[in-house]
């Protein structure tokens, strides 16, 4: 096969998957106009229609479907066999790339991986900030990190963290004009500081638990943003309640800058897992990272 003809084919496979021409243009690393031109010459030299695309929208056409469920499984194991063949060498090397959110890098990943970096300096490690709980095989990821019950079935998962329990929390400047909330209801009558999803374009239902009685509440308020440490911010400042992982809080409660309340109400969650497709052989840069993350009660 010419080599056109296999980098065409993996800038199909990329498209298809994702079906999004920017996003595809910025994992192959190439322009969209270089991207497209690529897939019209693959669909020319085939003399078949592989994709039709919108100015909003890229779909398959039956050929490509076909075509995608015929060819990924090999592309993918060449890309998997290159990746096994670096590691015959004595120093692990690669790019790892992970999809999860920035509570997780800031938590759990970055404070464990300093000394892996410093130890392996040919693994290149990129951590993706992404809310939008991507489906890992898709996006061309090694893997994710998020939370337990978010874990797509068939993913091998090991866990990184220890369970997480979150805090309702607002500063006392917000408090003085405001009776504290005694029941998760009483939140509708406050100005709360809501987080938007941006896979489905909801905002979060806050959830909490007591004496096995489960109630979500879907709060209002002024404000509205999709990173929690935005929403932490702006609690500190007095806009309003939020509803954060109580250890990015903590040291705000300790100095008095936020005071928690409904605590009897916020459970603890299952914690941060990094998980991989299972059918994936594990690269030798991947193992490594999976023991610099573990976590060990």
């Amino acid at each position: 096969m010419a080599r056109e003809n296999l980098n065409d084919l993996t800038a199909f496979i990329v498209v298809a998957r994702l079906q999004n021409f920017t996003k595809a243009a910025a994992q192959l690393g190439i322009s969209q106009s270089a991207l497209s031109h690529s897939l019209r010459t693959l669909e020319s030299r085939l003399g078949v229609k592989l994709l039709t695309r919108t100015t909003r929208s890229v779909s398959l056409t039956t050929v490509g479907e076909t075509m995608l469920n015929d060819i990924g499984p090999y592309i993918d194991g060449i890309q998997d066999k290159l990746l096994s063949l670096k590691d015959l060498s004595n120093q692990p090397a690669g790019c790892i790339r992970i999809s999860t959110s920035d509570y997780a890098i800031n938590t759990l990943i970055w404070p464990k991986v300093g000394q892996f970096l410093r130890d392996y300096p040919e693994i290149q490690l990129e951590l993706i900030d992404d809310y939008t709980l991507t489906d890992i095989v898709s996006g061309r990821f090694d893997a994710g990190i998020r939370f337990g019950e978010q874990i797509a079935n068939g993913m091998v998962s090991v866990k990184i963290g220890p369970d997480v329990r979150f805090a309702v929390v607002g500063a006392p400047e917000y408090f003085a004009n405001h009776d504290k909330p005694q029941q998760p209801n009483d939140l509708l009558k406050h100005s709360c500081i809501n987080l938007r999803f941006p896979t489905h374009g909801n905002l979060y239902a806050w959830e909490f638990e007591k004496e096995g009685k489960g109630i979500n509440v879907k709060v209002q308020g002024q404000l509205i943003f999709s990173r929690i440490y935005q929403i932490l911010n702006a609690a500190i400042e007095g806009y309003g309640l939020a509803y954060v992982p109580r250890d990015i809080a903590q040291q705000y409660l300790d100095s008095g800058a936020l005071i928690s309340v409904l605590d009897d109400w916020c459970p603890y969650w299952d914690g941060y897992y990094i998980y991989y497709p299972g059918r994936r052989q594990p690269s030798k840069a991947f193992s490594l990272l999976l023991d610099a993350l573990r976590f060990y009660k």
